[in-house]
């Protein structure tokens, strides 16, 4: 994980390209900024949230606001993987419900949560556009359908 003065300094070269020269009125791209810090950093720092505030011409309020109403934007380092289990209407009614519980148990985290190695993230997204294969799990970019809680270990072992 960079330092702080690395990541800011990353923060600030990364705001000059998302806004450009634009001026201090880029509120409308606040949410794209977001986007960009997650994917550069893999997370929003929430120190960043008053640099990001000033340099679209937001408040640190609006800034604060988009990162709790989006459940993809990050205020936390996350693990080196990525785990999310669909938690949408096909994938529940093909009882992702059991996956879940089968992710709880050989991870030992909750949605939300890191494990303790650094390794594993779990969260939960409501459509993957997988449904025709529910319930689905996707690690990082790799995804898996038609998942069943026995087959918890061996997908998340191979990441280990």
């Amino acid at each position: 994980m960079p330092d702080q003065p690395s990541l800011d300094r990353n923060l600030d070269q990364l705001l000059s390209e998302e806004c450009g020269r634009s001026g201090p009125s880029d509120k409308p791209k606040l949410l794209k900024v977001l986007l960009a810090v997650q994917e550069r950093m893999g997370y929003v720092p929430p120190h960043s949230i008053p640099q990001i505030a000033r340099r679209v011409g937001a408040t640190e309020a609006d800034v604060a606001g988009v990162l709790s109403y989006y459940p993809d934007l990050r205020t936390f380092a996350p693990g080196r993987h990525v785990i999310r289990i669909c938690m949408g209407e096909s994938c529940f009614a093909n009882r992702c419900s059991r996956v879940l519980r089968a992710l709880n148990d050989h991870l030992g985290i909750v949605i939300g949560e890191t494990d303790a190695g650094r390794r594993f993230t779990l969260e939960k997204v409501y459509c993957m556009g997988n449904c025709a294969v529910a319930p689905t799990v996707a690690v990082n970019q790799d995804l898996f359908g038609r998942v069943e809680p026995e087959q918890i270990p061996s997908i998340v072992d191979c990441y280990r």
